[in-house]
């Protein structure tokens, strides 16, 4: 794993060089680009991703971090994707955190678990969230998986009303489905599928595994599409590298050091010894 960040100094004499040279550093697991607070030429950002290609193939790291400033340079970004790098982003922590995202939002809009209509848009079921949703079916007693896959989830519903004495509704009304839905966990329909249907218009809407727009003119809720988080704070991160701490998204920074292999509850108990926490929620150009 490695961290890809922007310079420290750039208006010290050496960082001046070090710019327009173009020259790469490498300190421990982090790669430092010869940018400062200015954005990237495309012809930079080509530039610069081929040396850090050229680094990352050399140690075999596939798996990388940018910092927040560098998410912004869409052609350096688009430029590491060409090269097939996993570059993270918190999407598969989000998905994890699902549950935790619902109750952070319960709780801001006081709301009534048992009162409202919980729908969960998904067609590709992750271990994730076939374990989370087990979890929901515990609190909340209105739950509707919208779905095109209707026969594969009438299966699983029939698995969990067998074993867990649970029922859940499955269906796929593009009129019906969402226009009752208060809470709507959209785990992975694009927008011109979400946008097929009949959403409630003062829906909150929680996009999982993309962004996703809104483009029905009656919707007037909220629609999220990206989070922070807060947890126990790594003493190897903040004693060793503090600019890690403070230049990079604290979800990307968890996210790169969880076992995704490892057991769901094997996660969940990890999430909760940590203090991971929901700092805010990002929708619509506004934070919750």
């Amino acid at each position: 794993m490695y961290y890809i960040q922007e310079t420290d100094k750039p208006s010290s004499i050496f960082n001046g060089l070090f710019n327009i040279f173009n020259i790469i550093k490498l300190q421990d697991d982090s790669i430092i680009l010869p940018i400062g607070t200015k954005a990237m030429s495309d012809k930079m950002a080509e530039k610069l991703a081929k040396k850090v290609n050229y680094i990352l193939k050399k140690m075999h790291c596939k798996k990388i971090v940018v910092s927040k400033k560098l998410k912004d340079e869409e052609q350096f970004i688009n430029e590491l994707y060409s090269y097939n790098y996993n570059i993270i982003d918190g999407r598969w922590l989000f998905e994890l955190l699902s549950e935790k995202i619902l109750d952070y939002i319960v709780d801001k809009k006081n709301l009534e678990k048992q009162e409202i209509q919980l729908s969960i848009l998904v067609n590709d079921l992750s271990e994730v969230m076939l374990q989370t949703i087990k979890r929901l079916l515990q609190q909340y007693k209105k739950i509707n998986i919208v779905t095109n896959h209707i026969t594969k989830f009438k299966k699983i519903e029939e698995k969990m009303l067998e074993e867990q004495g649970i029922m859940i509704v499955v269906n796929n009304n593009k009129r019906r489905s969402l226009a009752k839905s208060q809470l709507i966990l959209n785990v992975d329909f694009p927008s011109e599928l979400i946008n097929n249907y009949n959403i409630y218009e003062e829906a909150i809407i929680i996009n999982i595994r993309d962004n996703v727009k809104i483009k029905r003119k009656r919707f007037n809720g909220i629609n999220i599409n990206n989070y922070e988080i807060t947890f126990k704070e790594i003493e190897q991160i903040k004693q060793e590298n503090y600019n890690k701490w403070e230049k990079f998204n604290k979800k990307d920074l968890y996210e790169a050091q969880i076992n995704q292999k490892q057991p769901f509850e094997n996660m969940i108990r990890q999430i909760e010894r940590d203090k991971v926490e929901i700092k805010e929620l990002i929708a619509n150009n506004i934070k919750i």
